[in-house]
């Protein structure tokens, strides 16, 4: 079998990955999918975490236009990545991997309390680890969550799957002359305003020299080249 580049990552997944085409509430089919990916990169030897968003249960600038307070809604978001969190574990546990949850915000019987130095030892010990409720303090998005818990555990990377193969100029999904990168400095995204990452969890990448890598949930083994480090999608660093 393959070598993997990297022995520890954090692998950053959006929430609307688990709802499928309905595009809102969780898929149990797609859910199965996405954890397909994950299995055989945790074969490889790769120590992963994971932070979930909760785009697919509730988006916080949605109900804000009806004149929710950021902090509810907020809030409400980060219980909503507990449930997507909950559903990848059910699935991967179901496949023989061996899966722990932490939450942000405490909530004891259906995961642990987030414990770095614990957290590090599931993953010494071959577990996948789930990052649920964000960073536990509203006003955060779940791309900087995972920003702050890739340093917090040492990964090697920031494994940021999206929807689009990589960093663009430019909307590919609207601009069919879009110009994807290959590579960027942390500066250079950060003066473009790319729309895969925001500025916080990019500037903390920066700040710690945490290279980040934007790639495509797609084809089936997109997770494993990534791990591999193949240049499937656009470095940040």
């Amino acid at each position: 079998m393959s070598q993997a580049k990297y022995k520890r990552v954090l692998l950053k997944l959006s929430g609307e990955f688990l709802a499928g085409s309905s595009g809102f509430g969780i898929d149990p089919a797609v859910v199965e999918q996405v954890a397909e990916q994950i299995r055989p990169a945790r074969e490889l030897g790769v120590e992963m975490a994971i932070v979930i968003g909760g785009g697919n249960i509730l988006r916080g600038a949605n109900v804000m236009a009806y004149g929710m307070d950021r902090a509810t809604a907020d809030y409400m978001g980060m219980l909503g990545t507990v449930m997507n969190a909950m559903a990848l574990q059910d699935a991967l546990e179901r496949m023989g991997v061996d899966t722990r949850v932490q939450t942000a915000i405490e909530m004891r019987d259906v995961a642990e309390p987030y414990i770095r130095r614990r957290a590090i030892r599931h993953l010494e010990k071959g577990r996948v680890v789930i990052f649920g409720a964000g960073t536990g303090n509203p006003y955060f998005t779940t791309d900087t969550a995972a920003s702050l818990r890739a340093m917090e555990i040492d990964a090697e990377i920031l494994l940021k799957a999206t929807k689009v193969d990589g960093v663009y100029d430019a909307d590919p999904m609207r601009h069919a002359g879009a110009k994807r990168f290959d590579r960027l400095t942390y500066l250079e995204a950060l003066n473009m305003g790319v729309g895969v990452m925001d500025s916080t969890a990019l500037s903390l990448c920066m700040d710690n020299s945490l290279p980040l890598m934007v790639f495509k949930l797609q084809p089936p083994d997109s997770v494993v080249r990534a791990v591999m480090g193949e240049p499937i999608g656009t470095v940040v660093s």
